[in-house]
């Protein structure tokens, strides 16, 4: 089967050619003109995919000479994300699919995170799936390669969003995660102690709008200076993923007591870049037989690849749907 597939829930615009289990071709444009905002602006992001998709398109098809009637299905991201961008991608893709004559499959971005580490891993099951992004920080329980049970999540800001808004606050550019982890390399991270919000509540879930408030303060109390840069970018950085390794312990330790014997975690999204944040979380569950994946480096930011392969793991004629509308807050069936 031959998939064409587009991204376009936020600020990157990807789209990706997938034959059966081979990524023929991926193009991912991520948006530079946030940086001087701070953020993400919609209106903007959604012009930017206007204006790249097609040319972005039509040379990906000139360049592997690809024959567009030859493409089997035309997949798109329909939610959640930005309505503006999801209008642009899906509408797009859409237009190619009715051109064509071909079906249309609606994708869940975070579905197509879910399920990204299966493409290069053979999953053991029982499995955690630790979505980390931008907009969204959630786990799921997967207890075979089609059922997903949403465990918990965060009650305030994504873990992204924590990221970007820290590093705003000390004067770093966006996007803040990568910035925080080039500062963190030479800092102390034992300097300062953050708090680690609802870290033994007896669920999934998390917070963290209250170590954002903590940080604004110190920021105040302190000369933001190189090595106050440094040192609260890597005391930080050590807060979260002792908070996301202590609420994923205890959450293990209670599935086992529910006879769910997780075998595997899965890191997904922008934010599993982080080697900090990998390395302690493979140091930490590798010794309690737990096996840690990945998606390949060009499926753990937003992308097309991961939209490809989400539909052909699934596809089937109840999935065509021309007439599905794009919805900002679109959760995950229960059911792949």
């Amino acid at each position: 089967m031959l998939v064409f597939a587009t991204e376009t829930s936020c600020d990157e615009t990807s789209i990706c050619l997938m034959e059966n289990k081979s990524i023929i071709e991926h193009i991912t444009f991520s948006q530079e003109i946030h940086k001087k905002h701070g953020g993400v602006v919609p209106e903007l992001a959604a012009r930017s995919h206007l204006e790249k998709i097609q040319i972005m398109t039509d040379y990906l098809f000139s360049k592997k000479k690809i024959d567009p009637n030859k493409i089997d299905v035309f997949a798109a991201t329909c939610g959640p994300g930005l309505i503006g961008s999801l209008l642009v991608g899906s509408t797009f893709t859409k237009s190619l699919a009715i051109s064509f004559q071909k079906p249309f499959v609606p994708i869940n971005h975070l579905e197509g995170h879910i399920l990204s580490t299966s493409f290069n891993n053979d999953i053991k099951f029982p499995s955690l799936i630790l979505l980390l992004t931008g907009g969204h920080t959630q786990v799921y329980f997967m207890k075979d390669g089609k059922n997903i049970e949403l465990l918990g999540q965060s009650v305030d800001d994504a873990i992204g969003e924590a990221f970007d808004k820290t590093a705003k606050l000390m004067g770093l550019s966006y996007p803040g995660g990568a910035e925080i982890e080039k500062e963190a390399i030479d800092g102390d991270e034992n300097r300062f102690i953050l708090p680690k919000p609802l870290v033994k509540e007896k669920n999934f879930n998390f917070s963290f709008s209250g170590i954002k408030t903590h940080i604004n303060l110190l920021t105040k109390k302190n000369k933001i200076d190189n090595k106050f840069i440094k040192d609260l970018s890597a005391s930080f950085q050590k807060n979260i993923t002792e908070l996301l390794i202590e609420k994923l312990e205890r959450g293990v330790e209670r599935l086992k007591f529910n006879k769910k014997n997780i075998k595997s975690i899965s890191v997904v999204g922008g934010v599993s870049n982080n080697k900090y944040i990998k390395k302690k979380i493979e140091s930490f569950f590798t010794y309690r037989n737990i096996e840690i994946y990945y998606p390949l480096k060009e499926m753990m930011i937003d992308n097309a690849a991961m939209i490809a392969w989400s539909c052909m793991k699934n596809y089937n004629n109840e999935r065509n749907n021309l007439f599905f509308k794009a919805k900002p807050r679109l959760s995950v069936r229960s059911i792949l």
